[in-house]
């Protein structure tokens, strides 16, 4: 099954909190009304749930919000389970490493999916190449900026601009004038801020 490419707000609505999947966006309260009540016809009847379901659901929500499918979570659990520290905080590391999210948390896109649009386009480099895979994995010391030309360096002052009010996570290092960004030190739990609980899908895959 491809990536997921209806509307969004059903995603947030099914698992009862906003997952950002409509990037950074002003509050909407008609939107967050809406979370308290499942998707479909028969959404509110859908309240009993099991611990199965429970460890189900959140590793639904890290899959949601980093907008990655089934194989590749498997895969990141599997490099996560291989590293040293707990595995349920090197699971999000790593998916903070992604350089689709790498360049969200540079603000140089206002969400997930279009940093992965312009990954996949090849306008992003990492040391001055061109990476046109999502996934890729930054390093700390890595540089991250926008191929020098007219067309993407005006949409990224746009964006700047629009997110003036904003900064970049401690981990990284944002030159808002140069338009560059360059990891610092490797992200932590506390530095993504996911509304999920990663022990549980630990827990889910141990079985």
């Amino acid at each position: 099954m491809g990536r997921y490419r209806g509307p969004v707000i059903r995603l947030h609505r099914r698992e009862g909190v906003n997952l950002g999947l409509k990037g950074r966006r002003t509050t909407d309260e008609k939107h967050d009304k809406r979370l308290s009540k499942p998707p479909g016809q028969h959404g509110l009847s859908r309240q009993k749930i099991s611990d199965y379901g429970v460890q189900l659901r959140e590793k639904q929500k890290m899959k949601r919000i980093y907008g990655v499918t089934e194989r590749q979570f498997r895969v990141f659990f599997a490099r996560a389970v291989q590293m040293k520290g707990v595995t349920g905080e090197m699971l999000i590391q790593l998916h903070e490493r992604r350089l689709d999210n790498v360049v969200f948390r540079l603000l140089f896109s206002g969400s997930r999916r279009e940093a992965r649009q312009m990954v996949g386009h090849g306008h992003i480099t990492v040391n001055s190449k061109k990476v046109d895979i999502p996934s890729f994995i930054c390093k700390v010391g890595d540089k991250i900026s926008v191929k020098q030309k007219e067309p993407q360096i005006k949409r990224l002052q746009a964006s700047m601009e629009k997110w003036k009010d904003l900064n970049a996570p401690e981990w990284l290092a944002l030159d808002r004038v140069k338009l560059i960004g360059e990891i610092t030190r490797l992200p932590t739990k506390a530095d993504a801020g996911l509304p999920v609980e990663e022990a549980l899908i630990v827990e889910l895959y141990s079985k």
